[in-house]
């Protein structure tokens, strides 16, 4: 089922709700969720796993508002102004430009986030023991571990010399992101390119940039809306034979070569488990943000046979899960 499908079948699940239930909105709580990308169906479902297991069930008991901004960050300020107007009880955010967005729309209606920056620096939090005001929620360890991705494409093309970024510039994820990657490849003797990509119709001209400028090997962006093009990367990935590496398994399940990165669908059914926690009388300041420290290695085998490559030993050994 298509995602767009699959939002529709939960909207239709929500207005099925007895007459009686839609006539007293007040006693059934809605939860907006906000992020810059699009996810897959199957963390969407894992969203609805946390609050099933918080006592809550979209269409019977809660009511879950989808706002995707499909990797176009200026629309997510009116996005997250449109859920306060609604308005919800609490606000799910995915992603860091959402939650900026969601904290300037709102300093009361409680906000559980899910980024990758330091949640403390940009200053969504007072500390991650006690977050204070009106947000708690989740710290992926993705910037963290970027260095790692440029190792591993190291150790499976010992003999390359150029590894490209492709980030989002507008992104708060750009800044740490490109100096951890430049920090790695300068320990491993390797240049690294930068190639900038605010939207959609950018990605085929980065492709292009990078067969012109002889990169073996790429990383792509951790960034939400990069989730939301997988399609079109990897397809590109495959049709320019370059070997990439992801932040999301996601990428690999679509045919990408390797990721390295948190487990998007755990992410989701933590995060879901926090907004049922609040909707229970949790308040953000109760909640102390959770580190999320779990990363995974997902290698593709059969991506890298089409590439005519072959995945040395240790490394093979040290995935968690292998795609054949």
């Amino acid at each position: 089922m298509r995602r767009r499908d699959f939002i529709k079948a939960l909207a239709g699940a929500a207005s099925a709700l007895p007459v009686a239930a839609q006539a007293q909105p007040s006693a059934i709580p809605v939860v907006g969720y906000l992020t810059g990308g699009s996810l897959p169906d199957s963390d969407v479902i894992a969203f609805r796993q946390g609050l099933n297991e918080s006592g809550y069930v979209e269409g019977q008991n809660v009511i879950v508002e989808y706002r995707w901004a499909e990797g176009q960050h200026d629309r997510l300020p009116a996005l997250a102004a449109d859920l306060v107007r609604r308005p919800v009880s609490v606000i799910a955010s995915y992603g860091t430009p959402s939650t900026f967005a969601a904290k300037a729309a709102t300093t009361t209606i409680p906000i559980v986030f899910v980024v990758g920056v330091d949640p403390v620096k940009v200053g969504f939090v007072a500390s991650l023991s006690r977050p204070e005001g009106n947000t708690t929620g989740f710290h992926a360890l993705n910037v963290m571990v970027t260095g790692k991705r440029v190792e591993f494409l190291h150790q499976l093309l010992p003999n390359n010399t150029v590894i490209a970024l492709i980030t989002n510039p507008n992104s708060s994820f750009a800044g740490p992101e490109t100096r951890e990657l430049q920090d790695a490849a300068r320990s491993l003797g390797v240049q690294l390119q930068i190639l900038n990509v605010s939207n959609e119709s950018e990605i085929d001209t980065a492709f292009v940039t990078l067969a012109q400028q002889g990169a073996g090997a790429l990383v792509v962006s951790s960034d939400v809306p990069f989730i939301s093009w997988r399609d079109q990367i990897v397809a590109l990935a495959a049709h320019h034979r370059v070997p990439a590496i992801y932040s999301y398994r996601e990428f690999v399940l679509d045919g990408g070569l390797m990721s390295y990165g948190p487990n998007l669908t755990d992410i989701n059914r933590q995060l879901g488990g926090y907004v049922g926690r609040i909707l229970r009388g949790k308040t953000p300041a109760e909640l102390p943000v959770q580190q999320l420290v779990k990363v995974e290695l997902i290698i593709n085998l059969k991506t890298a046979k089409a590439l005519g490559l072959t995945f040395p030993l240790p490394l093979l050994s040290r995935a968690d899960e292998v795609i054949e």
